[in-house]
C-alpha cells in the first residue's frame, strides 16, 4: 500500500474506486486500522458513490508514524487536567487534512466512526474549506464531562489489560467486539478472522494509550458545532455501549440541518446487514452538497 508524508507523519493509506470521481475520506477509531474499513464497504462505497475513496491509518496505529518517543502518558491524570495529552485531536484532524493536500485533492467528503467521528467534526471546524460534507458514525461532540459515557461492562473491557501475545490478543479483540457490538450482529468467527489480520498487520498498544489520552483532553465541541453550514449526516446504533446513542442525537441536535439515522440493534460496530441503508445514506448527503455547490 502507498505511503504518504504529511503533516510530519508518515501516513499509510489505500484508494478504491475512480482517481476521478469524487474524494471520500473514511477515518477510523481509536486503536483500530484502517483495514477495520472493510474492503467489501469501501468498494461499495466507491461504486455507489461513485466516489474515490481513501482510507488511512490514523498516527500512532496501523503502519503509519509510531511515537513512541512520546511516552506513554496517565489517561485518568490526562482527564483531570494533571499532566498533558502527546498529542491532540485537533493535531489528528490535521493530519487527515494534510493527507488530502498531498493526495492533491482540494476538497473531499469526509466520514468518521467512532474517534474518526470526532476527527471529520474537527476537519471540519478546523479546515472547512477541505470538508464537502461530513458523516459522523457512532461518535460524539466530545468533553468528558459533556458526553453521555459507556456502560460499565463496556468500559470495562476498554480498560482491561491486553495480554502481549499474539493468540492472547486475538482473543482479546474478539472479547471487545462481543462486548461492542450488540447481539443481533455479532459473528464470532468474523471478528476472529478480523482480529487475526489486524494483530499479524501491526500491533500499537502505547499507540492506543496515546489516541485514548488525546480523546481524554479534548473539550465539548457542541457549541463549535453549531457554526457549521455542511450537509451533516449523523448514523448511530441504539444499542451501543461504547458510546450510546445519547450522544448521536446531541451531536444531530447541535448541528445545524443534519439529519440523524439510527438503527434499533446495531451497536458500535457497522454490521454488513446495514451497509446498504448506511451507504445510501451517505451518498444522499454527498449529494446535497452538490447541489448546494451548483
Amino acid at each position: 500500500m502507498p505511503r504518504a508524508e504529511a503533516n510530519g507523519m508518515e501516513l499509510e493509506y489505500d484508494t478504491f474506486g475512480s482517481p476521478g470521481a469524487a474524494p471520500l475520506l473514511l477515518v477510523m477509531g481509536l486503536g483500530v486500522q484502517m483495514i477495520t474499513w472493510d474492503e467489501d464497504f469501501c468498494e461499495q462505497l466507491a461504486a455507489a458513490g461513485p466516489f474515490h475513496v481513501i482510507r488511512f491509518d490514523n498516527r500512532d496505529v496501523g503502519l503509519s508514524s509510531k511515537l513512541d518517543h512520546l511516552g506513554l502518558p496517565n489517561v485518568l491524570d490526562v482527564a483531570v487536567g494533571q499532566e498533558q495529552a502527546p498529542y491532540a485531536l485537533e493535531d489528528m484532524a490535521d493530519d487527515a487534512a494534510a493527507l488530502l493536500g498531498v493526495l492533491h485533492i482540494d476538497r473531499a467528503h469526509v466520514v468518521g466512526a467512532s474517534m474518526g467521528g470526532y476527527i471529520v467534526q474537527l476537519m471540519a471546524l478546523g479546515h472547512r474549506e477541505k470538508v464537502l460534507s461530513l458523516t459522523s458514525i457512532m461518535s460524539a461532540s466530545g468533553g468528558m464531562a459533556g458526553d453521555i459515557p459507556a456502560t460499565p461492562e463496556a468500559m470495562q473491557a476498554v480498560f482491561a489489560p491486553p495480554p502481549t501475545d499474539r493468540e492472547g490478543l486475538i482473543e482479546h479483540g474478539v472479547m471487545l467486539s462481543r462486548t461492542f457490538h450488540g447481539p443481533r450482529y455479532f459473528d464470532e468467527e468474523r471478528q476472529r478472522r478480523k482480529g487475526t489480520r489486524a494483530v499479524d498487520r501491526s500491533v500499537s498498544l502505547a499507540g492506543t494509550v496515546r489516541q485514548l489520552a488525546a480523546i481524554a483532553a479534548a473539550p465539548s465541541r457542541l457549541e463549535r458545532l453549531q457554526s457549521l453550514d455542511l450537509p451533516t449526516l449523523v448514523i448511530h446504533g441504539e444499542v451501543d455501549p461504547l458510546v450510546p446513542v445519547e450522544n448521536g442525537r446531541r451531536t444531530a441536535a447541535a448541528i445545524p440541518g443534519a439529519r440523524l439515522l439510527t438503527f434499533p440493534d446495531m451497536g458500535h460496530d457497522l454490521p454488513s446487514q446495514l451497509w446498504p441503508e448506511i451507504i445510501g445514506a451517505i451518498v444522499e448527503n454527498a449529494r446535497k452538497a452538490a447541489v448546494a455547490r451548483t
